[in-house]
């Protein structure tokens, strides 16, 4: 994690990391002003804090209550050695504790991350730079010792030159790429998490059976998704970019709707047009993209090449992030790399959810097969040794599809998870099973799973295998438990060289009847290909497009950014159109105008909900603003700050709506119970005196809105990249 430090007055300084801000003083002994605790008292508070977040997880996979729990840490100082100290945590439990749970909060307490850090010895390196800002690290790992050339299946070159190629091409983008957390709990499994330490929201996640795979998996994650603009899916790219000449990539095309809004001639082909457009509902301004906003523009539209004959196909940039999200990307050594890598996660992600769908029950892997493989077979029994039974199964429905699948029990919970991988290799298919399975999770991970359900229905929801393509948390039918299987194990192998394999995954797909369509993206130096099997590999159900399209955000953004300028007519207007799109209360203003708010602020925890509310404030709207006051109370999962505000609002209210009743007489225990400044605020929004009591003002220009700057950055650096190399100006 990169933290950046200002200098501040005397000898105050603020530290800057993802979306928090550190202020840290010195005693006024030490010339300092005391207004902040010092560097050394965060770092010994860090300690403290890290062990209660260890025992409040305990607690919380058990159910039990904290409330009677009391932690403290004491620093005991050498006094000749001012560096030597002992750090005495105690802990005070209830004596309804069992012994057992009694060991287990010791024992939790022991895995504090911070203590772990400190006992190890943190090894300090410091250095000079030109610009800190364009200092794009090495990643942080042990370099392999001498000419060190690791080759596993499926990769066209060595794991270490896949690295410092990786890193090379983030390097001349200046993204300055951080390691943030390293996972590795059982034998041969492991995962990490890296990001752009200028813009965080910018990360991926690398699995593999060694630390040298799971970088390049997360690696190769970064750039492809840095290649199909991933990080930025739903993202307004600000007025700059929009109207600059191009918005995605120089090849792009716009396409104007017709005067009746019909779709363009131009874009999609007549077999997408039946699968995208059964029922002849979807309109061109239903594609319209997200990220420019710019209607008058048209529809910017990317090239894809169709396998059947080679002709090029033109898809709305609106329509591949809304149904596809970041299924049918891969980066690669080679384009044929890529490609399998590409192809094995769209069967992948369909079989699992024809698996899921119709609940079936897949064969188990023999033992004798799983010996084969002893790092795998490692890898299973120390899960079964820390009491997580795992089944290991044949997901290629009779050998007709390359894929694997590990499951999960936890008897502790009654909680399930089902991990699938695919890759023409058996083995391969089975290690990224096993890998996907604990990608980026300790032991108290496998706690948060479902327990499975005979709830068809609840299985076949669409919203399910959404929850399954992000992090495989959804649900799973006891059906799939039976040893009544639907389908006999076998031994399959769809194995060859890179080529080899592209073609016969590309050929199952043929033998479907399906389409295939692939765009290649080559500017960053690695070949990252993005594949679409329209009807096939979608996330999300075609119906999207016309009921819950993220271009939604072109109705509302522009306004809600505006909101302090609008006037009573103008907010009215926006209230109706909030009422009339039936959109969830509950969805948060971040996720409808794609736009990132700092999430400690009120913006950043503002829903639809709470700016229905204010607007009612703002209107002076008294009855509509009390009942959703209430609603707000009760579905209420922002700050306390902001909970208590709306609780005294509700007196306020209640007060302002009975004509038998005055403030006045009030306001001396209400500010007595809330405070001065909260009562200020919740008098004043009544009085309209006060409006969108905690929103900085902002608009379309997005000032103030570091985090969302920052991921234009971010962007930018791709957009100026490209111009250059296809000599157009941005």
């Amino acid at each position: 994690m990169e933290i950046k430090v200002n200098f501040l007055e005397n000898l105050r300084l603020e530290a800057k990391f993802d979306d928090f801000t550190v202020i840290t003083d010195q005693p006024i002994r030490y010339k300092g002003d005391g207004s902040a605790p010092s560097p050394f008292d965060y770092f010994l508070a860090s300690s403290a804090l890290c062990a209660a977040y260890f025992v409040r997880v305990y607690c919380l996979t058990r159910d039990i209550p904290t409330e009677n729990i009391r932690l403290s840490q004491n620093n005991i100082v050498d006094p000749e050695n001012r560096y030597n100290q002992i750090f005495k945590i105690q802990v005070e439990l209830p004596e309804d504790i069992s012994p057992k749970d009694r060991e287990g909060i010791l024992r939790s307490i022991d895995r504090c991350t911070v203590k772990k850090v400190v006992q190890t010895g943190p090894e300090f390196q410091i250095e000079t730079v030109e610009n800190l800002d364009e200092d794009a690290q090495a990643l942080l790992m042990v370099q392999p010792e001498g000419e060190a050339s690791t080759w596993i299946e499926g990769k066209d070159l060595p794991l270490e030159q896949t690295i410092v190629n990786m890193t090379g091409i983030l390097a001349d983008l200046g993204m300055k790429i951080e390691i943030a957390s390293w996972r590795n709990i059982v034998p041969h499994v492991w995962s990490l998490h890296i990001r752009d330490a200028g813009s965080p929201m910018c990360f991926t996640n690398g699995k593999g059976s060694t630390k040298e795979s799971a970088l390049c998996s997360a690696l190769g994650e970064f750039i492809e998704r840095l290649s199909c603009n991933f990080f930025y899916n739903d993202q307004f790219f600000g007025e700059e970019i929009a109207n600059s000449t191009f918005v995605h990539y120089p090849d792009e095309k716009w396409f104007q709707p017709g005067p009746n809004d019909e779709l363009p001639e131009g874009i999609l082909d007549d077999y997408c047009l039946e699968i995208f457009d059964p029922d002849g509902e979807l309109r061109g301004s239903h594609l319209i993209d997200t990220n420019s906003g710019k209607a008058e523009r048209g529809i910017v539209s990317l090239p894809f090449v169709r396998q059947s004959d080679g002709e090029v196909i033109y898809f709305p940039s609106n329509l591949i992030e809304n149904l596809y999200l970041s299924n049918g990307m891969s980066a690669g050594n080679t384009l044929h790399e890529a490609q399998v890598q590409c192809l094995s996660e769209i069967f992948e992600r369909a079989v699992k959810k024809e698996i899921l769908e119709q609940e079936l029950a897949l064969p188990d892997v023999p033992m004798q097969v799983l010996q084969r493989y002893p790092d795998i077979l490692e890898g299973i029994q120390a899960l079964e040794a820390q009491g997580f039974p795992v089944l290991a199964k044949d997901a290629s429905l009779g050998g007709r599809f390359p894929v694997a699948c590990v499951t999960l029990m936890n008897p502790r919970t009654g909680g399930v998870f089902a991990s699938f991988g695919a890759h023409p290799s058996f083995e391969v298919a089975l290690e990224r099973s096993l890998t996907e399975l604990l990608q980026g999770r300790s032991f108290e991970g496998l706690n948060d799973f479902l327990p499975p359900t005979f709830n068809s229905q609840a299985v076949s929801e669409p919203n399910n295998f959404v929850e399954h393509f992000i992090d495989s948390s959804g649900l799973v039918s006891w059906r799939f438990f039976s040893t009544k299987h639907d389908y006999k194990f076998c031994d399959w192998d769809f194995s060859g060289t890179n080529e080899e394999e592209a073609a016969t995954l590309l050929g199952i797909l043929e033998d479907m009847g399906k389409e295939v369509y692939v765009a290649v993206h080559e500017d960053l130096g690695a070949p990252v290909c993005r594949i679409l099997v329209p009807g096939y590999s979608e996330v999300y159900p075609v119906e999207d497009l016309i009921w819950d399209n993220t271009n939604m955000a072109l109705h509302f953004r522009e306004d809600i950014l505006h909101l302090h300028d609008l006037s009573n007519d103008q907010l009215a207007d926006l209230l109706e159109r909030l009422e009339e799109s039936q959109l969830d209360d509950h969805m948060d203003i971040i996720t409808l105008i794609g736009i990132e708010f700092d999430e400690n602020t009120v913006w950043g925890q503002l829903t639809i909900l709470e700016l229905k509310l204010l607007i009612n404030l703002a209107l002076q709207q008294y009855e509509e603003a009390l009942e959703r006051v209430e609603m707000f109370q009760q579905y209420n999962d922002n700050t306390v700050e902001r909970g208590l505000f709306y609780q005294a609002m509700n007196a306020v209210l209640e007060i302002a709506l009975d004509d038998e009743l005055k403030l006045d007489d009030y306001l001396y225990n209400l500010r007595r119970m809330f405070g001065e400044d909260t009562m200020e605020a919740v008098v004043g929004s009544v009085t309209g005196d006060v409006r969108f009591h905690g929103l900085a003002p902002t608009s379309m220009e997005l000032e103030g809105l570091e985090k969302h700057q920052r991921l234009i950055e971010s962007y930018k650096k791709l957009h100026v990249h490209r111009a250059k190399r296809a000599g157009v100006a941005v």
